[in-house]
């Protein structure tokens, strides 16, 4: 007799399971469910939709040879069937049947099952503010949310938005309104920074920075009060810090797992929602799997459960989930976080842990930034990279890397290379220093940017020089009444006349000249250096510990870094 195998949630991690499945017994009994009309999308593609980028929202639901992936498709090339707009409603677990309801008819029947997999996904949150059922008054996680949004710009329907939330699909979004329709945008993220959690603050500036270059407001911690309507539709957010108008009001505020069906049925669930489950991806039910945006899952760098809501996850616990639905023996190993968005000019990466997370996660961890350039600098075409370290001083492991740059695939590659190393083991900061990179001019340097900031944190931890990022620079700039630094422009002369007209107190000693001019720099004061990027300033750094000098501190990302949060002196 075929087994029966149920499987509920049809966007990502569901047609994968089920077609791994499919694949490995050809004879078993697959059937899908899922509430909504649309299912198997490229949620992620959503924001690249609304700007146009991609043209026809089919090509979301399509497979990479343009077939569109629809209940008819499932039956016919994977052989399982898919049961649409069908609620899941409760889990017998000593019956083992699943209720469901057509959401059309309202019928309701019970469904028997061999092995049940759990795959709702997530809701997005929305914090319960007056005015949230207004028209107008959107989430961007499905289809029909994405055409009503691109089709009101279409109708210039929309000249003011509001962004609720800083995270990756808020700031796509933001961009997606902003370059494409040239919509007012503001976004209010309730935490200190955008990006939170996955950026340190020194880049969530680089990262703010871009987005009000091009005319998207950023509002930080800064929480919606409610929200304003007109003939019911929104008109207006209220803040605690301001009124915003706006035809269109787009919560991004992060996801909260799907986990109460798990939980009705006496499964284990986290604190927070999230179903557990083991390295299989079972739950504390043998007979059932779950996994994708509705699990909680371990972070490989902390070793604790954690719980991160990406589309790539969801696809590759599919795909351990359906090995095992066919007797297989398929492991999840967990996540470090490996992340990238787009936004204007720059794009940002990460893996593992910012700095400031590792601190909350209790590590006496250090960030070490530097800025160079992603290939050779005879080459005629580069891009400046801004690459951040996270270190963990008395074992000197490796907790994660963030990085910012307009040539996106180039800083992608960087980051990957790290997050594998991260996930299969504890690298060290010489074992990154080591890390072996392609090399050729048209790619990267010689020494390539990531083996160069495992150096320079090498450097720091062994208190060869005190770093600072450009944001800490120029707050010590701003104090500098206060603090007695004596600040010194390592540039060539020419670099520095524009400051230095302006504020005499920025001392201009190129590089060059510092040796000669040593006695020009006094010894009873703390000192600060900047250059371009920081490779000048530290060897300035030399030459002044050569002559007894060492009370300093090297802006590692020097004015390149300044210039990219939108500072200056």
């Amino acid at each position: 007799m075929p087994e029966k195998i149920l499987i509920v949630g049809g966007v990502a991690l569901g047609p994968k399971a089920a077609s791994r499945c499919m694949r490995l017994m050809p004879d078993a009994e697959v059937t899908l469910v899922d509430e909504n009309v649309y299912i198997s999308y490229g949620g992620c593609g959503i924001p690249y939709y609304v700007s146009g980028e991609i043209q026809n929202l089919d090509d979301l639901r399509s497979t990479p040879y343009h077939t569109v992936r629809d209940p008819e498709f499932f039956r016919a090339m994977k052989g399982f069937t898919v049961r649409n707009q069908t609620r899941a409603m409760a889990i017998d677990r000593a019956a083992k049947t699943l209720l469901v309801k057509d959401v059309v008819s309202g019928k309701e029947e019970k469904l028997p099952y061999d092995k049940l997999v759990l795959a709702m996904g997530a809701s997005p949150r929305v914090p319960p503010v007056e005015g949230k059922a207004l028209n107008n008054v959107l989430s961007l996680t499905r289809l029909e949310a994405a055409d009503a949004i691109r089709s009101a710009c279409q109708e210039g329907k929309v000249s003011e938005a509001v962004i609720v939330g800083g995270g990756f699909i808020g700031l796509e979004a933001a961009v997606a309104l902003a370059d494409m329709w040239g919509v007012k945008v503001s976004v209010v993220e309730m935490m200190d920074q955008i990006l939170p959690g996955v950026l340190s603050h020194s880049l969530a500036k680089m990262a703010a920075h871009d987005c009000e270059s091009h005319k998207v407001n950023v509002y930080t911690s800064e929480k919606v009060l409610k929200l304003e309507g007109k003939d019911g539709a929104v008109s207006k957010v209220v803040t605690d810090k301001r009124e915003l108008p706006a035809q269109l009001v787009i919560f991004a505020a992060g996801f909260v797992p799907n986990g109460q069906l798990a939980k009705d049925a006496g499964l284990e669930v986290a604190p927070f929602g999230a179903v557990v489950v083991d390295e299989h991806m079972r739950t504390s039910d043998p007979a059932i799997y779950a996994g994708g945006d509705c699990v909680c899952i371990k972070n490989i760098i902390t070793g604790k459960p954690g719980y991160l809501p990406l589309g790539s996850m969801a696809n590759r616990q599919g795909r351990v989930i359906g090995t095992n639905l066919a007797g297989g023996d398929a492991t999840f190993p967990g996540y470090v976080g490996t992340w990238a968005v787009k936004l204007f000019e720059l794009s940002f990466c990460g893996a593992g842990l910012t700095v400031e997370r590792a601190r909350k996660e209790g590590y006496d961890a250090i960030g070490v930034s530097v800025e160079q350039l992603d290939r050779a600098h005879f080459y005629p075409e580069k891009n400046m990279m801004s690459l951040e370290l996270v270190v963990d001083k008395p074992t000197r492991r490796v907790l994660g890397i963030q990085g910012a740059c307009s040539a996106g695939d180039a800083l992608k590659a960087r980051v990957d290379a790290v997050a594998g190393v991260l996930q299969y083991a504890k690298p060290t900061v010489e074992d990154i220093s080591n890390l072996e990179i392609s090399y050729a001019p048209p790619f990267a340097s010689a020494m390539d940017v990531v083996n160069v900031v495992a150096n320079v944190a090498d450097n720091v931890l062994a208190g060869r020089f005190k770093p600072v990022t450009g944001d800490e620079f120029m707050e010590l700039w701003k104090k500098r009444n206060q603090n007695h630094i004596f600040f010194i422009d390592a540039r060539p002369a020419k670099a520095a006349q524009a400051i230095q007209a302006e504020h005499p107190e920025w001392h201009s000693i190129p590089l060059e000249e510092i040796a000669a001019r040593v006695n020009e720099v006094p010894r009873d004061r703390p000192v600060a250096l900047i250059c371009n990027t920081g490779l000048r300033a530290y060897d300035s750094l030399l030459v002044l510990a050569r002559n007894g000098i060492t009370d300093v501190v090297n802006s590692t990302g020097g004015m390149q870094a300044v210039a990219k949060m939108g500072l200056k002196p």
